[in-house]
Parts: structure tokens; C-alpha cells; sequence
């Protein structure tokens, strides 16, 4: 039988100091001490919404009927995040030849089957605990050790909230810089507006990827990687996250209001089909791709609505390539991770370890497709206006096909662990071509 996760993270680990007065058992709190986590929250992210659809079915109002309904939900209990250092002290206590029980103030299926899962030797409510009440619990109170609630010493820094908000993932945003550029404005206000732009979007998008790892949470835990996130480690709570959404959101809304009434329906419009995606769309195959090209290149839209210049549809047509290829790129990593691994098929996509060979094909597909429009443009009228030395900008094509192959190669090798574009700014070849592409337009400006 394959050993759990939390005994293979404490493997080789140094055990804490055992109890003062070795009591013959040892009561441990379930939520607050052994769980970093809600168990009514992590019952009810489960499966969110086949939850929430059974208590809109039961048809009766209140809390009450949502705990009993979440009460009988399936949980995942071998990739909850259970705090180590209690854990240590459990696997100590049981070296000493103690018994182990978890106190449970409600859930007590949950806190059984967790009880079972670890191998300790029951469960005990809070009437158990309490003297004098007339209780019976299967030991002596008085010569009991207790781990009670710890959360009041566990603090969310700010590394945590970096980390959860993914701000590493805002250099996406710094696409909707790309229409100011190319359309050459880059007077204060147009930069004022872009940078204004880029804020709303980076809200947005923080709010919508902690909402995703909220819904992915039973998936992540089980990710060789994403199991290390704040929300599926239990390092962020998920009623901070809950409380975190909208206030991001509201914030996004305000910056833009500032900016223009297009802008916010163009950044509702991200908002929603980010949602979409999050919900059901990433479950399906290539539609999920051709979503994340679309979100991608609406990015680039809201920065032409925010500077206020015309869209070139040269640009948004080698976009929507040039995504499409990246978010290809990235389903070809993420498979030939899980098969350089030996895990299965991914159960929250809709792609086989199989299909990698069609993957590649589309996504050096769309790379090639993009260069050719990309040489399309070169060779058109509409680059004479903007350029005075639009030959230079020949120079980009084997630059591109360069960034491209490359890009595929390094996927193929599996050493590519992020996102294709995040990779970039990475990797160091990738940074110099970057380099070079960037003073290439600015030469032939």
C-alpha cells in the first residue's frame, strides 16, 4: 500500500520534544490543531457544485440543511493539509506506546474517517472533554495530554499572499502595453492609461485565480507541484480567500471606472469568460485553449481601449496564433510532466498522456502560422506609416521561429515547469531573443 503524503513529507524529520508528564494518551483538535483548514469549508470545495446543487434541490432554507448535506460529502481525506508538526507529535506519541484520538466538535463521520485514515484509535466530542458532565470517554482526563487550537499562532505573511494572488503571473498583463507601443503613443497620459489598465487587470486576475484554486483544490492536492500552493497546503485559509475575492474585484472595477466605460465592459467581459473557463470550460478539450488565446488577446484589446488608439488587425489576428500556440505549449508540458512522473491521465482536463503527438503538431502549427502573418504584415502598406525602416523588421521572422521551436524543444525535454510565458522571462535565450526582437522594432522606428 503506498504510504500516505503527510508520512512521506515527515520522513527523515527530527521528532519535537514529547509531553512533560508521558500521558497515556494524547487528545489532538481536529480543526484548528491537526487541520490547517475548515472542514465545513473544505467539505463544501469538495465538489462545490455538485454540493451547492443538492442543497438548492432539498429545497429548505438556512445553514442547518447545507451542514447536513455537507456532512455526507466525499472528502479527499488522504491529501488534506494536515499540520506536520502535530503530526510529528502524534507519531512520537505513538512511538511511546500512547493512544491517539481526535477531538471533534462537529463532522464526526469526517473526524472518524480522518481518525481511521491515520491510524488513530478514535474519535472524542467536546462533551467527552468537559468534566462533571456525566461523559464517558475511553480514557483517563486526567492523565491526558492535549494539542488544542494553534490557528491564533499561525500568520498569513505577505509572502503568503504573493505567492496565493500569483503576482508573478502579472508580467501577462504587460500585454495591454503592447497597442502603445506598436501604435507608437507614448505620451504621459497614454502611459498613465496603460499602467492604470495594467492594475485593474492584475486585480481582476488575482481574484479570478484564487477562485480557481478554491474549485481546484481537491485536484491540486493531489499535483506533484500545485499541492504547494497556499490554498491546497492550508498556508492561506479559505475563508481569507473567500473574504479576498471580491474586495480584488471591487477593486478592478474602480480603477476602471477611471479609465472608461469600454474599458470596464471589456474587463467584465475577461471577468466572465474567466469565471466560464475556471467552472467548465478548462474541462473541455481545445475549447479551453482557444479560451486562453482569447484571454490573452483581450488583454491586448483593453490596452487599445484604455490608450484610446485603433486596434491593427494585423496584430490581434498574429495574437490569437501566437496564444493559441503558447496555451498548446503549456497542455504539452503539463502531460509530458505527468508522464515523465508516472502519474495518469490529468482528471480535471480533458487531454490523454496519448495525444501529445497531435498537441505538438497544433501548437508548431500556430507558431509557423503566426510568422506568416507576421511576414504578411512586413510585406503590406500599412507598416510604411509607422516605420522608416520597415526592411529591419525582416530580421524578426527567424528570430520568431527561433522563440517558437525553442519553446516546444525545451516543453519536449520537460523543462519547461511554467507557464510558456512566464518561462520566458526565465529562461535566459529566451530573454535575449526577447531583447533582440525589442531593439530590432525600435531600430527600424
Amino acid at each position: 500500500m503506498e504510504q500516505p503524503q503527510w508520512q512521506r513529507d515527515l520522513a527523515g524529520s527530527e521528532p519535537l520534544p514529547s509531553l512533560s508528564a508521558s500521558p497515556r494518551a494524547l487528545v489532538i483538535d481536529l480543526e484548528g490543531a491537526l487541520l490547517r483548514s475548515n472542514l465545513l469549508l473544505e467539505a463544501l470545495f469538495s465538489r462545490p457544485g455538485r454540493m451547492l446543487a443538492r442543497f438548492g434541490a432539498g429545497g429548505q432554507a438556512g445553514m442547518a440543511p447545507l451542514t447536513d448535506i455537507l456532512a455526507r460529502a466525499k472528502i479527499d481525506y488522504a491529501h488534506l493539509p494536515y499540520d506536520a508538526d502535530v503530526l510529528n507529535r502524534a507519531l512520537a506519541a505513538r512511538a511511546r506506546g500512547e493512544r491517539i484520538y481526535l477531538a471533534a466538535g462537529r463532522f464526526e463521520a469526517h473526524a472518524a474517517a480522518i481518525a481511521a485514515h491515520l491510524g488513530f484509535d478514535g474519535v472524542v466530542t467536546s462533551a467527552d472533554l468537559a468534566a462533571g458532565d456525566g461523559a464517558a470517554p475511553p480514557f483517563d482526563p486526567r492523565s491526558t495530554g492535549h494539542i488544542a487550537d494553534q490557528r491564533a499562532s499561525r500568520q498569513v505573511g505577505w509572502r503568503i499572499w504573493l505567492r496565493a494572488l500569483r503576482v508573478y503571473q502579472y508580467a501577462k498583463n504587460s500585454l495591454v502595453f503592447v497597442p502603445l507601443v506598436t501604435a507608437h503613443q507614448m505620451s504621459p497620459s497614454a502611459l498613465g492609461a496603460a499602467l492604470l489598465a495594467f492594475l485593474a487587470f492584475s486585480a481582476c486576475a488575482s481574484g479570478a485565480y484564487l477562485m480557481n484554486d478554491l474549485l481546484d483544490l481537491a485536484a491540486d492536492r493531489q499535483h506533484p507541484t500545485k499541492r504547494h500552493r497556499p490554498l491546497a497546503a492550508g498556508d492561506l485559509p479559505i475563508a481569507s480567500a473567500l473574504v479576498a475575492i471580491p474586495l480584488l474585484w471591487l477593486s478592478a472595477l474602480a480603477a476602471s471606472l477611471c479609465i472608461s466605460g469600454i474599458f470596464v465592459a471589456v474587463l467584465t467581459g475577461y471577468l466572465v469568460t474567466t469565471v466560464a473557463y475556471s467552472l467548465f470550460l478548462k474541462k473541455k478539450m481545445l475549447l479551453d485553449v482557444v479560451t486562453l488565446a482569447g484571454l490573452y488577446s483581450l488583454r491586448i484589446v483593453a490596452g487599445a481601449v484604455g490608450v484610446g488608439v485603433v486596434l491593427s488587425e494585423w496584430l490581434l489576428m498574429f495574437s490569437l496564433f501566437v496564444f493559441t500556440s503558447l496555451a498548446l505549449i503549456k497542455r504539452f508540458s503539463e502531460l509530458t510532466l505527468r508522464q515523465g512522473a508516472g502519474l495518469s491521465d490529468p482528471a480535471n482536463r480533458d487531454y490523454r498522456i496519448g495525444d501529445l503527438q497531435v498537441i505538438a503538431a497544433m501548437a508548431a502549427a500556430s507558431g509557423m502560422n503566426a510568422v506568416i502573418v507576421f511576414s504578411l504584415y512586413v510585406s503590406s502598406s500599412a507598416v510604411m506609416s509607422l516605420y522608416s525602416r520597415p526592411w529591419m523588421l525582416w530580421l524578426l521572422n527567424p528570430l520568431l521561429l527561433y522563440w517558437f521551436g525553442r519553446a516546444l524543444m525545451m516543453a519536449h525535454r520537460r523543462e519547461m515547469p511554467d507557464d510558456p510565458i512566464l518561462y520566458t522571462f526565465k529562461d535566459n535565450a529566451s530573454r535575449i531573443t526577447v531583447v533582440a526582437m525589442i531593439s530590432i522594432m525600435l531600430a527600424a522606428i
